[in-house]
């Protein structure tokens, strides 16, 4: 029994492109010609691998490495469920026992289930790919590596990454892979070359657990980075042999081309070229990063998508327009400019994504722009939704934990949003005056681009850059215009010592967009603080923008309910969900750092602070998380928290107060306060605590929990911690 018209396995195109029979050629040639489909129309089925892909590797991300062996039978079982039951969809259908409509139904499902599948093997497997030891104590002695990385932390410390480290008295089965230790002042001067062997003398932990329960968790991200341990180190930097050859060598001259940016063009206008340049941020100091933050200008000094298609843009037009002259010259023969440009382009972003250093954004822009090129050399469509999804799928099957992460998210919405907007703006565009066209096609894509990523943005980094449009559009272009190009010339000219005039251009426009950032950022309300959203609502944004991209189709649910109506409808709620559930959210009413080193109380005027000073970075981390943008020092100046500067506390809800000692003897200060209705939090270790009457928090407790979050209900305080672990 053959198909029916309208199913997937209906074929209506004929052999040589002829017509489907029953059709005349003249009502072929009489018939209006339809409009072009909607971009996720054009896109097709494609379209939805890495959606599934990333929903795969979404489920095993809600318990990272806790996964059970037997979910690898489990996940064959699946496999093999789904490839037979798309197997057999087209037999059953043939001999009538299914309809061809559920016959194609099981098929898609059977994919999409394969896909979601695989998706979740590929985390899986990653995990296992990098696990590696990870230090489980403090450690002070002699640190001895590989120098690998050179970077500045938020702090404005240098800090050396080394791999290959080798630790006093620990067996190399439990020594971590890399290590990181920032650089106190003083023990900066003088550092080594990539691919040395140095040693030092460091104090040296496990990654940090996260500030708060929901909080990001550096332990994660450490985890798929290799690094095992973090620490510091007051001690000048020793040689221990002479650098590495082989592919250090080119690392050493990627430096060696950043330090002369730096010197060529000199203070943080040089530090953000060589940035730009060679993906070195070791000069940008943590005053320019924050005002580049506060403009939303930072997106800038971190190598992405934006500048790997600046350059590849730049690159392939140039290089077009040099043989179209050629061939009117009759230097060359008529051939295909665009796919010869297209050849320079690519080697040229592999170029740059040599010369930036490879890290984890450039190579996912290399990728994107990488498709996008090679999609000009087999005759496709150089920027769609199936360019970007192809994109999307490369890097998470090699990345699956790019899922994740910011960069990821904010990249491919910023370009599905600009392919979407293409086709209303080419609509307009015409009606425009050209001279005002460009201007405004910048306007449109800076909105475009800002709409798409501004909600990730805050869910991330809990704030939001109100002009950062307006920093946006007098800095990008300055960039587009002036700044890459001038890295490219100064790249082809520096063999010949000819690279001074192209680095004076860039200096000049990098100083542009740093005086841009600082002008912003001093607007006036520039900056406002969001609430951290709860974990559900980052999925629920993406997977039903997702769905209501690729279920879109003008004039389809108007008509009667189909399966992309429903999915359309389903990415409209699971986007209302999100916003309800951010809007709605409530943060904890206590939160206990996980050294007991620090303590903060939700009041009507924010977050009070139990001391001035100690656990900075875990009380920068809750105040930043609450949408507050202030200081621990005028945090702890909040009204809440009575007594000395060692035995604090606070009155909460339902009769009940909360203790906060620290310092030398706050263990033996406890026992007194510990009383019914008291919450007692305690900085050392109780060599016996025993039964108590009190909800007890010492050292021992809390390196157990990991921080706390606290709030209070029918029965009293409810406690969720970071490692789970029950009180």
């Amino acid at each position: 029994m053959p198909p029916p018209s309208g199913t997937l396995s209906h074929v209506v195109a004929q052999p040589g492109g002829g017509a489907s029979p029953g059709i005349s050629m003249s009502a072929q040639a009489t018939r209006t010609r339809r409009p072009r489909p909607a971009a996720a129309g054009r896109a097709g089925l494609f379209a939805w691998v890495p959606v599934l892909l990333s929903a795969g590797i979404g489920v095993w991300f809600t318990r990272p490495g806790q996964w059970p062996d037997a979910v690898w039978a489990a996940q064959a079982g699946l496999l093999l469920l789904s490839l037979v039951a798309a197997r057999m969809a087209l037999p059953w259908a043939e001999r009538g026992r299914i309809g061809w409509g559920l016959a194609d139904a099981v098929r898609v499902g059977a994919a999409g289930l394969s896909l979601m599948v695989v998706g979740f093997g590929l985390a899986d497997l990653r995990n296992r790919m990098v696990a590696a030891p990870v230090l489980e104590w403090r450690y002070y002695g002699p640190v001895e590596g590989r120098l690998v990385e050179i970077d500045r932390s938020s702090r404005d410390r240098i800090r050396l990454t080394l791999d290959q480290p080798v630790l006093r008295d620990l067996s190399p089965d439990k020594t971590p892979a890399r290590v990181r230790l920032s650089l106190m002042e003083g023990a900066d001067d003088r550092l080594p070359a990539l691919g040395q062997r140095v040693m030092l003398t460091g104090h040296l932990g496990p990654p940090p657990a996260p500030a708060a329960p929901g909080s990001f968790d550096f332990r994660q991200y450490a985890w798929f980075q290799g690094l095992g341990a973090v620490g510091y180190s007051r001690t000048p930097v020793m040689s221990v042999s002479p650098p590495e050859s082989g592919i250090w060598t080119v690392h050493r001259a990627r430096m060696a081309i950043s330090a002369e940016i730096q010197t060529r063009i000199g203070g943080q206008a040089g530090a953000v070229a060589s940035a730009l340049t060679t993906g070195d941020r070791s000069g940008i100091e943590e005053a320019t990063n924050e005002v580049m933050r506060a403009s939303n200008l930072y997106h800038i000094v971190s190598i992405s998508g934006l500048h790997m298609s600046m350059l590849a843009g730049f690159v392939y037009a140039g290089l077009r327009y040099l043989l179209i002259v050629a061939q009117a010259a009759r230097l060359m023969s008529g051939r295909a400019t665009h796919k010869q440009a297209a050849i320079g382009a690519l080697l040229a972003s592999a170029a740059y994504l040599w010369l930036s250093g490879g890290g984890v954004a450039t190579e996912r822009a290399f990728v994107m722009v990488a498709v996008m090129l090679i999609a000009i050399l087999v005759d496709r469509r150089a920027i769609s939704l199936r360019t970007v999804a192809l994109a999307a799928s490369i890097i998470l099957i090699l990345n699956p934990e790019a899922l994740t992460s910011p960069g990821f998210q904010m990249s491919f919405a910023a370009t599905i949003a600009l392919i979407l907007s293409y086709g209303p703006w080419s609509r307009i565009a015409p009606h425009l005056p050209v001279w005002i066209r460009p201007v405004a096609m910048l306007l449109v894509s800076s909105f475009v681009a800002g709409m798409a990523t501004s909600p990730i943005a805050a869910a991330h980094f809990n704030r939001m850059a109100q002009y950062g449009l307006l920093a946006n559009l007098l800095a990008v272009p300055v960039m587009g215009t002036f700044v890459m190009p001038a890295a490219v010339i100064a790249a082809v000219l520096a063999p010949i010592g000819l690279a001074g005039p192209a680095l004076w251009v860039m200096g000049i426009g990098t100083e542009w967009m740093l005086r841009v950032a600082a002008f912003v950022a001093g607007l006036n309300g520039a900056v406002t603080g969001i609430a951290l959203p709860p974990g559900a609502v980052v999925p629920l944004m993406g997977f039903g923008a997702c769905l209501c991209i690729l279920c879109w189709r003008q004039g389809a649910g108007a008509r009667r309910l189909t399966p992309l109506a429903a999915g359309f409808a389903l990415g409209g709620l699971m986007l209302a969900a999100a916003a309800a559930l951010w809007l709605t959210a409530s943060r904890p009413l206590l939160l206990i750092a996980p050294e007991g080193e620090a303590a903060g109380l939700m009041t009507p005027v924010g977050r009070a602070i139990s001391k001035p000073s100690g656990g900075s970075f875990t009380v920068s981390t809750w105040l930043s998380e609450d949408g507050d943008i202030t200081t621990q020092m005028l945090a702890a100046a909040r009204p809440a928290w009575r007594g000395d500067k060692r035995d604090r506390y606070a009155r909460l809800p339902d009769g009940w107060t909360v203790w906060h000692l620290t310092g030398k003897g706050s263990g033996d200060r406890a026992l007194p306060h510990c009383r019914p209705r008291h919450v007692v939090i305690v900085s050392e270790k109780l060599a016996a605590p025993g039964p108590t009457d009190c909800l007890l928090l010492d050292l021992a407790a809390l390196r157990r929990t990991g921080a706390v979050a606290m709030d209070m209900g029918p029965e009293g305080p409810i406690l969720r911690t970071v490692n789970g672990t029950p009180r």
